[in-house]
């Protein structure tokens, strides 16, 4: 169990565990609210990275390492992640001038 310290060296890391071995891989959160701690973790059974934080920042990052194993699962591990960004998810709506119905 190794505890990385660097969140783009776990990303990295998890990332080339997936693509080792899909289909052992797993990946887990754990939030700790009396420690305010958020704990993740990815593992393969023969090796086991975690990373843990207590800063509310990082949950976007969260957020953008679940879109990518979204990505690697749906779409297979050797799809290029370079695409996969937090941007994907928010579309941009066009802005409505008025209150009433849309007629």
């Amino acid at each position: 169990m190794v505890y990385l310290t660097s969140w783009d060296d776990f990303v990295e890391r998890s990332v080339q565990l997936f693509r080792a071995s899909p289909e052992k891989t797993r990946y887990a959160m754990k939030y700790r609210h009396s420690e305010g701690k958020l704990i993740l973790k990815v593992t393969d059974d023969k090796e086991c990275l975690k990373f843990k934080t207590d800063q509310a920042q990082d949950a976007k990052k969260m957020e953008k390492l679940n879109n990518i194993f979204f990505t690697l699962m749906a779409r297979g591990p050797e799809t290029d992640i370079t695409e996969v960004t937090g941007k994907e998810q928010t579309e941009t709506h066009p802005s409505r001038k008025g209150r009433g119905r849309k007629q």
